[in-house]
């Protein structure tokens, strides 16, 4: 078969007067030519030292306006605190301390701005990054780049810039210490930990209604949600409460149970109460297996086994479920013996066991 003819566009190509098209040229003829950097123009604090000095003030200037607005913040967190219950005493108290912070936060923006773009030289450079560690040369170029950043800058030269953007910073970190600090419990963590509402003869009712509860009423393989008599009546700290009272109230057949010798008399007729906080990370235990008596977590899959005093069958949780001592009054209502006899969910740092 014979050759194909070739393009006029490739014929012409062989050709040496033929001059290609410059516009699907991949190397232009007239490449745009670098134009270097831009000369530095002087600025009026390089020409006049009377306007550098007044610059350097007024970078001063923004750096103590900023010590006053750290210092400003705490005293409004102290004038004003917020009253539990008054929201116009939270927005005041988070207005002032706002501006108190913005006012700090912008005074060492505005100073640090304001000092590069006034006293700071302008001219540009550029710097060739690299990966891998320089030689001692470029080592030693580096350091005289900062030698000489430093004396541009006049760092250690303007006392009063460098002096007022210490204080600036160093004022700035003290309302959040003092903020911070105040989230803190009023009370002893521990205590607050250790204890809950349950105490002697208080009845168990039902969550969320606060109905009370006869034991009558709990039937072999029922599980009822259970919370202190009184506390949907709580007015203050409701949640805080519940969180720690929160209990699972079961009734297993009275010869399924194995129970400790000491802890015997803590349950009534096969009725079992156990905290509903996981020793974990302290998520609810709410779902209950009526055929194997087993409780589990729905979050990280612990498993609690009723009739072992809620013993850790399987999961990440390290202890049982505190059991809450429970007996019937004379009105045949369910009631606590006493508090937890120990702490409930997850451990923290403080505590003995």
């Amino acid at each position: 078969m014979a050759d194909k003819p070739q393009s006029s566009a490739l014929q012409k190509a062989d050709t040496p007067e033929y001059v290609p098209d410059p516009g699907a040229a991949v190397v232009p003829a007239n490449p745009v030519q670098n134009p270097g950097m831009p000369p530095e123009r002087p600025r009026v604090t390089d020409l006049d030292p009377k306007w550098e000095k007044q610059a350097e003030r007024r970078v001063a200037m923004f750096f103590m306006l900023s010590i006053v607005g750290s210092i400003a913040a705490v005293v409004f967190y102290v004038m004003f605190p917020i009253i539990p219950g008054n929201m116009p005493s939270v927005r005041l108290n988070n207005m002032l301390v706002g501006l108190g912070l913005t006012v700090a936060l912008l005074g060492v923006g505005f100073g640090a701005v304001h000092w590069a773009k006034s006293l700071m030289h302008g001219h540009e450079l550029v710097e060739e990054r690299h990966t891998t560690r320089g030689d001692e040369e470029t080592r030693q170029v580096a350091a005289e780049t900062f030698t000489q950043a430093n004396h541009e800058s006049g760092f250690t030269r303007r006392s009063m810039i460098r002096n007022t953007l210490f204080g600036a910073l160093l004022a700035a970190p003290i309302p959040a210490v003092v903020l911070l600090r105040d989230l803190a419990p009023s009370k002893d963590p521990v205590a607050l930990l250790r204890q809950t509402m349950w105490e002697p003869g208080l009845r168990l009712t039902r969550d969320p209604s606060g109905v009370p509860i006869k034991a009558s009423e709990v039937t072999i393989g029922s599980a009822f949600h259970v919370i202190p008599e009184g506390l949907p009546d709580l007015t203050y700290h409701k949640i805080e409460e519940k969180a720690k009272a929160a209990v699972l109230l079961m009734r297993l057949p009275a010869e399924d149970l194995n129970e400790d010798p000491e802890k015997a008399g803590w349950s009534y007729e096969g009725i079992v109460a156990y905290s509903k906080i996981c020793t974990h990370v302290g998520c609810p235990v709410a779902l209950y297996e009526q055929h194997t008596h087993h409780l589990l977590c729905p979050c990280h899959q612990s498993s609690f086994d009723v009739k072992e005093h809620c013993k850790v069958i399987f999961g990440p949780a390290a202890r049982p479920l505190p059991q809450l001592p429970i007996t019937v009054d004379e009105e045949g209502y369910l009631i606590a013996q006493s508090d937890f006899p120990e702490p409930i969910g997850p451990s923290f740092w403080e505590r003995e066991l």
